[in-house]
């Protein structure tokens, strides 16, 4: 049985900001109240950061008035953003001037610092001291990311839409010129009709993955960091067809880098490669996809950002790696590091010291609600109902049953029992199905899941499906991808037999020479044969 998978949707316990040199100037009382942070900058000597209380403080050397304060002052003593005060960021990002550009939870855009080239997108190109709102062709859209290259900015809407302006030298704004585009400008051409999920920006490149798993990119190519195959600039999207059948998640870029990560977990990189920030064992540019071979284990995040050519990735089981310029040396290969997430290669490692995202740092003492019920969970001594399955206890609460889950709703009604006996599911699998209600994860093997579908399919609880699915897309390898695929039939999860089916194909020579496949149901291998002679399978 494959080891146990940890799929949940929340975010993940971050770490101790007083990593980063800047954060040397505060306190420790004051590095205890952070709860977001990002460290910016030419020499990583600029900080903004939110506290406990929702205040936004910034502190550093305050170039072209990129700290928003209202002037070009340094500042060694942490400053309050008032201009900002009551706003909650949901991200940011920063250019090399540097410019800032940040999302509100809200879904408001606001920027300010280096505005030589109208990155800031307010139709001047004055520097920017305070923090502008951004509502020009944005006044009804919510902003859910945001990514800055050297001299220009995208952000992406809840609807899928993409907008760019600022420096468009090499076609970075998506426009078909290369004419500096003052204000926000919603980037169309092939992506006109698709849905954006994910943006970034290298330099003088912008890339963005829409919800197909397809990826399409502009702007600046001399390195090959568009993935094309060819250095020359693209002055409006084109996607890249070297990634054919791949099904990309996310992707980062460096100064002149591109990473993607696959839903299989894969990373493919190309572009520049003069410090081995392509992982492949050499220094030589790479102007289509290459992968990049980290571990066996499934990578789960990558980082990289474009003051840096560093880059960073995490796998399932949760080592860190790092590869590219690491303090000066060239890595040209990913190494295993000690950290226990991306941030801290770039903490440590990356030159400048940036962050490579808004940072978010969960308090370690405060138990919310959540944590709680988390904690409450199989506890005998505050149970009120007890489940008896295959000789064994597992202890729950009637009321969270019932506030978690419409079948508990009604079978509980009535119902004056402690006890309840359940023999239609196994016990890995109904304490794995009690134990979501209380935690919204799981953590069982993929083959486990397959009986935790069956049971979410028969309970109606569709979320808990979807979370099956990722552990079992998660969990397949060749030895169980035919009983993989069999179960996703029999429960009618058609994404996920779309995904096992692919997963089949692409490793046909070893999946035909498993037990699973030889034991494979008559009418599933008919279908299976037919299916994959559709798909070119058999074609030499």
């Amino acid at each position: 049985m494959a080891d146990p998978v940890q799929a949940t949707l929340s975010s993940l316990k971050m770490l101790d900001v007083g990593k980063w040199p800047i954060f040397s100037l505060c306190s420790e009382e004051e590095l205890q109240l952070i709860r977001q942070a990002c460290v910016f900058g030419s020499a990583g000597n600029e900080v903004l950061y939110t506290t406990v209380n929702d205040e936004i403080f910034v502190l550093g050397t305050n170039c072209c008035g990129c700290l928003g304060l209202g002037d070009i002052q340094s500042t060694i003593e942490p400053r309050r953003l008032d201009s900002l005060s009551g706003k909650k960021i949901a991200c940011l990002s920063y250019g090399s001037g540097p410019h800032v550009v940040l999302a509100t939870t809200e879904g408001e855009v606001f920027t300010w610092g280096h505005n030589a080239y109208s990155q800031l997108g307010n139709g001047t190109t004055n520097h920017g001291l305070v923090p502008c709102h951004i509502s020009t062709n944005l006044s009804n859209k919510q902003v859910i990311e945001v990514a800055c290259g050297s001299y220009h900015s995208l952000v992406l809407t809840s609807d899928g839409e993409v907008f760019a302006w600022g420096y468009n030298n090499s076609g970075q704004v998506g426009s078909g010129s290369t004419a500096n585009q003052p204000i926000p400008r919603r980037v169309t051409g092939c992506l006109q009709s698709k849905a954006v999920v994910n943006i970034a920006c290298g330099q003088m490149c912008s890339m963005v993955v829409v919800d197909t798993g397809e990826v399409y990119v502009w702007g600046y190519n001399g390195n090959g960091q568009l993935g094309l195959g060819s250095s020359g600039n693209q002055p409006t999207p084109c996607r890249i067809a070297a990634l054919q059948g791949i099904r990309v998640q996310r992707v980062a870029c460096g100064y002149a880098h591109t990473l993607v990560l696959t839903d299989e977990g894969q990373v493919y990189a190309w572009g520049a490669n003069s410090f081995g920030q392509l992982g492949t064992g050499n220094k030589s540019n790479q102007s289509y996809p290459t992968p990049v071979v980290v571990e066996k284990d499934r990578i789960i995040e990558i980082a990289a950002c474009h003051s840096a050519h560093t880059s960073a990735a995490k796998t399932q089981g949760g080592h860190v790696y790092m590869w590219g310029q690491c303090r000066g040396q060239s890595v040209v290969l990913p190494h295993l590091t000690h950290f226990s997430c991306t941030d801290d290669v770039f903490a440590c490692f990356a030159t400048p010291p940036v962050m490579w995202r808004l940072l978010s740092v969960e308090p370690d003492d405060h138990l919310t609600v959540a944590e709680s019920l988390k904690r409450e969970f199989d506890n005998p001594d505050t149970a009120d109902l007890t489940f008896l399955v295959d000789g064994k206890y597992i202890y729950a609460h009637k009321v969270l049953l019932k506030i978690r889950c419409e079948h508990f709703r009604s079978s509980l009604e009535d119902n004056e029992d402690d006890i309840v006996e359940m023999s239609e599911f196994s016990y890995p699998v109904y304490r794995a199905f009690l134990e979501y209600l209380y935690t919204d994860s799981i953590s069982l093997s993929p083959e486990e899941a397959v009986g935790l579908l069956d049971l979410a399919t028969f309970y109606r609880e569709n979320r808990l499906k979807k979370l099956c699915q990722q552990t079992i897309k998660q969990g397949i390898c060749e030895e169980n991808a035919i009983a993989l695929l069999s179960a996703a039939v029999k429960y009618d999860a058609q994404d996920l037999e779309e995904f096992c089916f692919r997963f089949c194909i692409n490793h046909l020579t070893v999946v035909t020479q498993t037990s699973g496949f030889a034991e494979m149901d008559h009418d599933l291998l008919k279908n299976f044969i037919s299916k994959a002679s559709r798909a070119g399978a058999f074609k030499n």
